[in-house]
């Protein structure tokens, strides 16, 4: 049996997804959510208009995860330390796939560096690429990367999670994967903040081109591989999440653009992703401009005319 832990959209999308290939256990720690979703089978709060299947059993109850041989952890990733802190034993010895974007404020550690930390003998895996909750869930097909740093564990959970409209694909390069998942989300920032000011598709074009850079430059920095990030987990989702208002990353930014209050509920994770980025990047010595920018904008210090004239007054060099 799959314990998806975390009934947020993508969690609940994942769920039944998934429910197509045999039972799924979806846990919430809301006990009051789960009786809404027990009794409309529906998650009205995160993904609306989408039924659960009958194969999706909705707890809130952690004893659950004793009867299942994978769980997938579907917590924002500022809140996953927490969560392992009180529930990571009951997780011992089984593969733990993170889908979670992001990087810890405080320690730059990406999920599966966390679940390692507070799981015995954990297996720890990466979902992650260009995907939005309400396609999954309504069927629509989605290609993601799976990345395991077990060559033998990927192939299980790779043929255990791909369904009917998610198909995986399957790496190796934990460090690439998880840093293209969690960097385009501070592009998209970028992106949406310069829409969102009026500055144009042109504009979009090089915050999107010249972040990509960025990214390549940090995951290289720590080990991950070109091609990694030439991939879905890198390319593929920086496209999605620049280009889409579905995207939350891209709608915040679009929102400081417009000088408009964004709702301080919707999980942002560009933001802290954004903000442990500079802490580990002036470690390592690495020059990232439009990183610099978006902290900028999200800490209120800068407004989205200032921080382009700081990326177009940057000292002129080869590409």
């Amino acid at each position: 049996m799959i314990a998806v832990i975390g009934a947020g959209a993508f969690g609940t999308a994942l769920s039944i997804s998934l429910a197509r290939n045999g039972p799924v256990v979806l846990w919430a720690r809301d006990a009051e959510h789960v009786e809404e979703m027990q009794a409309t089978q529906e998650n009205a709060r995160r993904l609306p208009d989408v039924a659960l299947p009958q194969a999706v059993t909705v707890s809130s109850d952690l004893t659950c995860l004793a009867e299942a041989d994978i769980v997938l952890v579907s917590v924002p990733a500022q809140k996953l330390r927490a969560f392992l802190e009180t529930h990571g034993p009951k997780l011992a010895g089984k593969p733990v796939v993170a889908c979670c974007k992001g990087m810890e404020r405080g320690t730059g550690l990406r999920p599966t560096q966390v679940i390692s930390e507070h799981v015995a003998d954990a297996v720890p895996a990466m979902l992650t690429g260009p995907s939005f909750a309400h396609d999954i869930a309504r069927g629509l097909p989605t290609a993601l990367t799976l990345a395991c740093g077990s060559e033998r564990i990927g192939e299980q959970l790779q043929a255990r999670l791909t369904t009917p409209n998610i198909r995986l694909y399957r790496t190796t390069d934990v460090i690439g994967a998880e840093l293209g998942g969690a960097l385009k989300n501070v592009i998209a920032i970028a992106c949406g903040a310069a829409i969102g000011a009026g500055l144009g598709e042109s504009a979009r074009a090089a915050l999107m081109t010249r972040g990509f850079a960025e990214l390549v430059k940090v995951a290289e920095a720590y080990g991950a591989k070109a091609e990694t990030l030439a991939g879905l987990s890198g390319f593929g989702d920086l496209v999605l999440t620049c280009t889409s208002a579905q995207s939350r990353n891209f709608r915040f930014g679009q929102s400081i653009g417009a000088g408009e209050t964004f709702d301080s509920g919707v999980t942002v994770e560009g933001a802290a992703t954004a903000e442990a980025l500079a802490e580990i990047a002036q470690d390592a010595g690495l020059d990232l401009p439009i990183t610099r920018v978006v902290i900028g904008l999200v800490r209120d210090e800068l407004n989205v005319r200032e921080a382009m004239d700081m990326l177009l007054q940057r000292p002129l060099k080869e590409e």
